[in-house]
């Protein structure tokens, strides 16, 4: 079982690459899992490979899929916003019954649910519209987690948490981003706030001080690795195991000049740079 000493190469950080880059790049920054767009599992088996071959290909390199991301189509009506690019569109094309398919197929731990866009969406409307995803999800093992976003109408964690007790499903919990607890509206007070348990998944990445661009935009394109810009991620980790969480440490960095390198490179720089961080934030 995955635990917040082991990590996740989020499928986002090596974004041009396909499964089997994302699973040779996971391997070389010794990674132990790796989150999965419904499309990367797509083009797999378009290439031939079958599920089995697949579920062969993460054993033998170590690796298990800790996150399915994202179900953005759970809510009527949604959008995506300015600066919204083409992997928000396909995405808002996956039903939840598509990620239950792949999960079923090949197996996972958590499902990752955002809102796209503000639309009004009070917190009892997400709680209610949340009900059938995590009954879904339960029957086929996965947990759920719900990603705050700065720009929607989940935009912090005491929002966030405040769907999730609404919500009342068992399997469901939180993802901490740690892009969007720097740039949200909320503080480190509230996600100290949150009960551990409640902590499904965690995302690190880092950031300028001051934003350059739109936040959604800067979000898929700009992000920097751990360590390279003003994101207390010290006090973030150190936050996330004072109030016990037992998520997995995901690396997921967004960003234009990783995508335009090699995948194998990115995985060790990301690995590197996470294993660097953990060692500064739980030194004695």
């Amino acid at each position: 079982m995955l635990g917040p000493k082991d990590l996740v190469l989020c499928c986002g950080t090596v974004a041009k690459a396909d499964l089997r880059g994302l699973v040779a790049a996971a391997s070389a920054g010794g990674f132990q899992a790796i989150s999965l767009w419904p499309q990367l599992y797509d083009g797999a088996r378009a290439e031939g490979l079958s599920d089995a071959d697949i579920r062969h290909m993460l054993s033998d390199h170590g690796l298990e899929i800790a996150e399915h991301d994202a179900l953005l189509s759970w809510l009527p009506g949604t959008g995506l916003p300015d600066g919204g690019n083409d992997l928000g569109s396909a995405l808002l094309r996956r039903s939840a019954d598509d990620f239950f398919r792949i999960a079923e197929a090949v197996g996972g731990r958590s499902l990752n649910v955002a809102q796209a866009m503000p639309s009004g969406l009070s917190v009892a409307a997400a709680a209610e519209a949340l009900v059938p995803v995590c009954e879904g999800a339960a029957k086929v093992g996965l947990q759920v987690s719900l990603e705050f976003l700065p720009w929607t109408d989940i935009p912090d964690p005491a929002t966030g948490l405040a769907v999730v007790e609404a919500c009342a499903q068992p399997n469901l919990g939180l993802m901490v981003d740690a892009w969007h607890v720097f740039r949200g509206p909320g503080e480190m007070a509230a996600l100290r706030a949150l009960p551990g348990p409640c902590v499904v998944g965690t995302q690190l990445c880092d950031a300028p001080a001051e934003p350059s661009m739109p936040a959604p935009l800067e979000a898929l394109t700009a992000r920097l690795l751990p360590g390279e810009g003003a994101i207390d991620l010290v006090d973030l980790v150190r936050a996330l195991d004072a109030i016990g969480s037992r998520a997995p440490m995901g690396v997921e960095v967004y960003s234009d000049l990783l995508a335009a390198q090699d995948p194998v490179a990115v995985g060790r720089m990301a690995g590197e740079a996470a294993r660097a961080l953990l060692s500064r934030a739980r030194s004695a």
